[in-house]
């Protein structure tokens, strides 16, 4: 018996063999990434279309009932901007006919949303390299019909990509169906081994450029698209800034320095991200270092918030505050923060400083954007803004007047 023969039959103990007869007309040879660390390679060896010619990583993302809600912020980050993957189309039968980019409120983005796999399959003319899961459930767990969507696209061939705490290459079902579909899974979340993991050791003060944290008053509200477009806005206009992702949605969008923090034990969750904030300095040399953050400090459910302020010690901090929010995701009884008690509770926390706000426009009018924007500036007393619906350079000037010396950087990149 060969040695697939034998991976098969071992397969079939667990009733999945089916699901790989099944696609084994659509079955394709394509270049896959091993690991997150391997993105550099991956990017030098990506796959080609049937003419021969380089096409982007593809994959289709699955989201349920979710796209464009709270729990599908990993989708809606992809989305919007992915460096690893080239996105074909989002799986919501809810949303199905629909344009992503229009469901999140922006301009249409030529990505379908579909009915199901078959139908997102059909679209793509081809088997996808890779299967997205981009639901983030409060459980970080899959569902008994979720494992057998995801079984099914491995089965056809596709790589699949998990955010969730749950890691399927530690579950015997998948590993014998990756085996026997020649497949890998992408397990973000899941930490460096116990004997690896960092410390805190203070070396963060060897980092001599400005580190700014993007928190918020609320979880799920929109801190990592904020960092997103703040990195790349200190880019354009000259100023060499390198994102830090501290969870699975940053990383899979290919964040190049990163840590999911909340699946990392807390005795080392402010020495891991320390360490990786060390790593990209060195490596990178940058002007400013973005952090992503986590939850919000006053938020009872989460804790990653006070680890991200303890290991990157932040120069700065950019809060996130949707102002239409009336109480916390998945809470309805715990009514949100203000923005003035957010930013005297980090500023008592840590020795840093609240240097600007940043609006989640979600049920607001353009018009009360500008109300909101006018309103908190005169009551903080700092320079606020929507990242997704004013110009980016707004962003970079809050970060400029918090530090001037970054001004003659802004000037020679503009040359």
């Amino acid at each position: 018996m060969s040695e697939r023969a034998a991976k098969l039959e071992q397969c079939a103990e667990k009733g999945i063999v089916k699901m790989i007869q099944k696609a084994s007309s659509l079955r394709s040879t394509r270049g896959v990434i091993t690991d997150l660390d391997d993105r550099d390679s991956a990017k030098s060896a990506q796959p080609r279309s049937s003419n021969g010619q380089e096409r982007g990583t593809t994959a289709v993302v699955y989201c349920e009932a979710n796209f464009g809600a709270i729990d599908g912020k990993t989708a809606n980050g992809l989305v919007r901007y992915s460096e690893l993957y080239e996105i074909l189309s989002v799986i919501d039968s809810e949303k199905a006919g629909l344009d992503a980019g229009v469901v999140l409120g922006e301009e249409p983005n030529g990505i379908p949303i579909c009915r199901d796999l078959s139908d997102a399959l059909a679209r793509a003319g081809t088997v996808p390299d890779y299967f997205i899961f981009g639901l983030a459930p409060a459980s970080g767990m899959l569902s008994t019909s979720e494992r057998g969507l995801v079984l099914e696209a491995m089965a056809l061939g596709m790589n699949v990509v998990n955010g969730l705490h749950e890691f399927l290459n530690d579950d015997p079902e998948f590993v014998a169906m990756a085996a026997a579909s020649n497949v890998e899974i992408l397990d973000v979340r899941k930490p460096r081994a116990k004997k690896d993991l960092r410390l805190f050791s203070d070396r963060i003060v060897e980092v001599t450029c400005p580190r700014i944290a993007v928190l918020g008053t609320d979880c799920a509200i929109g801190k990592r698209t904020t960092a997103t477009i703040l990195t790349r806005a200190l880019n354009d206009c000259g100023v060499k800034s390198v994102l830090v992702g501290t969870g699975q949605t940053g990383l899979i969008q290919g964040a190049r320095y990163g840590v999911a923090l909340d699946a990392v034990p807390s005795q080392f969750c402010s020495g891991e991200l320390e360490a990786t904030i060390v790593e990209a300095f060195e490596a990178e040399n940058p002007d400013v270092i973005v952090i992503e953050g986590q939850g919000a400090l006053s938020h009872p459910a989460f804790s990653t918030s006070s680890l991200i302020i303890r290991g990157s010690r932040p120069d700065g901090v950019v809060l996130q505050h949707a102002p239409k929010r009336t109480h916390r995701c998945d809470f309805p009884q715990m009514v949100m923060p203000t923005p003035a008690a957010e930013i005297k509770l980090i500023q008592t926390f840590a020795d840093t400083k609240v240097i600007g706000l940043t609006i989640n426009h979600e049920d607001m009018s353009d018009a009360e954007v500008s109300v909101a924007i006018i309103g908190y500036e005169a009551e903080l007393g700092i320079p606020a803004t929507d990242a997704l619906t004013r110009p980016p350079e707004r962003l970079v000037d809050m970060v400029v007047a918090a530090f001037p010396e970054l001004e003659e950087k802004l000037t020679a990149g503009a040359l």
